[in-house]
């Protein structure tokens, strides 16, 4: 699954790291992949830079199997690949290379049956790395906030899962949307929301998640919401919308 917006501050990384800790939660086993330069997914769920020797620059660069770059994370049933800056060289240096868009497909083909659930945050750009995340991916969700301009170059991005559906992977499809950063205080917030369903109808998930400060705060202590706070609105609404997303899929066995 691939949570893709070109939109930056929307909630990607956000959601990819909170969903997926809500769907280990559940017993899944979840794997994150970090696609953005910015690595916030990978500190977001507690790994340290230092730490790790390969990412997903080895990964898509030299071809590291993708297992050598998987590493654990505090939650259980939760692992993540992590991404470092050097992602950010990617987009140029993949530009000659062979089969360029299908790089992270392959990688992730290796280790696909091992995890329920692979989790792609990708960058919020529809460059290169974008393409890859999408070209691995049978679904992408996509996070909306509830402010002005949300929709905003949704058609855009719209566009590109038909481009690569069309020409790299032809099973994509948008499968969900989710509401994020609301706040039903607000007429602006329930606007968007009503306009969000009324023009992607039920592809829309049930379940929005709030905005709250708490949802903020998790990350710079390198957890999720339902470990740094399993009793706030934010970590209930993830939750939540694990069981949705989920929908009660079959679990791996052993």
């Amino acid at each position: 699954m691939a949570i893709a917006n070109q939109k930056g501050g929307v909630g990607k990384t956000t959601t990819t790291v909170n969903l997926g800790a809500a769907l280990a939660e559940l017993g899944y086993r979840v794997l994150v992949v970090d696609l953005d330069p910015q690595g916030n997914a990978t500190t977001g769920l507690g790994i340290d830079a230092r730490n790790f020797e390969n990412s997903m620059y080895d990964v898509i660069m030299h071809e590291t199997p993708m297992e050598d770059c998987i590493e654990p994370t505090t939650v259980r049933n939760l692992f993540v690949a992590p991404a470092t800056i050097d992602l950010a060289g990617v987009e140029i240096e993949l530009v000659p290379a062979f089969s360029r868009e299908l790089r992270l497909r392959k990688a992730i083909e290796r280790i696909v049956d091992d995890f329920d659930f692979v989790m792609i945050d990708c960058p919020p750009s529809l460059g290169l790395i974008t393409v890859n995340g999408l070209a691995a991916a049978s679904e992408v969700l996509v996070p909306i906030q509830c402010e002005y301009y949300a929709l905003e170059g949704l058609s855009q991005l719209l566009r590109n899962v038909h481009l690569v559906a069309s020409n790299l992977n032809e099973q994509l499809e948008v499968s969900a949307i989710v509401l994020t950063m609301y706040d039903g205080r607000t007429r602006l917030a329930v606007d968007v929301a009503a306009e969000v369903r009324q023009h992607f109808k039920d592809k829309v998930c049930r379940n929005v998640i709030p905005r709250t400060i708490r949802l903020s705060e998790a990350p710079s202590f390198g957890q999720p919401i339902t470990v740094f706070d399993p009793t706030s609105r934010g970590a209930i609404a993830y939750r939540e919308l694990a069981k949705e997303v989920s929908n009660g899929a079959p679990k791996r066995a052993g």
